[in-house]
């Protein structure tokens, strides 16, 4: 089950664009919780707060007990607005949970033994195609990574979602077979493989040196007999 956090918030009297400059001004963050079939509830967080849980990281996978007037509100982050210019939180949403409530998430991708994978090992690159899967699942049993073994891929060759293994009980969101990871090869690799398998195929083409001629064959600068064959003396 996914760790629950708490996080201290207060209902806000007022909404609108006016009361959520006035709580900026106080050092609050604006915000709303909304869903599961109850009305929207303004609420204000204090910005320090807000700010070290976000920059924490998971913040959007994470779900928190915001406790309101005596109600406890079970929610998961579904968007937060920074500031463009000073990159402080403006705005805060939250989406409230109810028993049972699965929850579409993006969970990011862990990668498992690059360091060893052939292709590595032979100067290529892993390319983290997509750092996250969108996937469903419960709201209290999140998963914290997806984890991908790239262990056993060669140079240029790929790691596709059907390869991953997901958590019980997540379903991708994806319909297609998304390419995850691949390796790449170095610069110039592919004019190495090219010009490699140029020289396999005139090594076997060409005769090897000193070989005998095919038999039946005449010897390279040897004449013919002359017709008739010798006359007897």
């Amino acid at each position: 089950m996914a760790t629950v956090r708490e996080l201290k918030a207060t209902a806000r009297p007022k909404s609108g664009k006016g009361a959520a400059r006035a709580e900026r001004r106080a050092g609050r963050v604006p915000g709303v919780i909304y869903g599961n079939n109850q009305p929207p509830q303004p609420i204000s967080v204090e910005e320090p707060e807000l700010r070290q849980r976000i920059l924490a990281g998971r913040f959007l996978t994470t779900v928190f007990d915001i406790s309101l007037e005596g109600k406890k509100h079970r929610v998961i982050p579904r968007d937060f607005h920074l500031d463009p210019v000073k990159d402080f939180p403006i705005h805060v949403d939250f989406l409230r949970l109810g028993e049972g409530a699965t929850i579409r998430v993006s969970i990011p991708i862990r990668l498992l033994k690059a360091d060893v994978a052939p292709g590595v090992k032979r100067g290529g690159t892993v390319n983290l195609v997509i750092h996250a899967i969108d996937v469903e699942c419960a709201a209290d049993d999140i998963p914290q990574f997806i984890e991908a073994d790239v262990g056993g891929l060669e140079m240029s060759h790929s790691l596709h979602l059907s390869d991953v293994e997901l958590p019980p009980g997540v379903k991708p969101l994806a319909r297609e077979d998304m390419t995850l990871v691949t390796i790449v090869p170095p610069s110039g690799y592919a004019e190495e493989v090219k010009a490699a398998a140029a020289a396999a195929a005139a090594g076997t083409a060409a005769p090897a040196a000193g070989a005998a001629p095919a038999a039946g064959a005449a010897a390279a600068g040897a004449k013919a007999p002359a017709g008739g064959g010798d006359k007897k003396k």
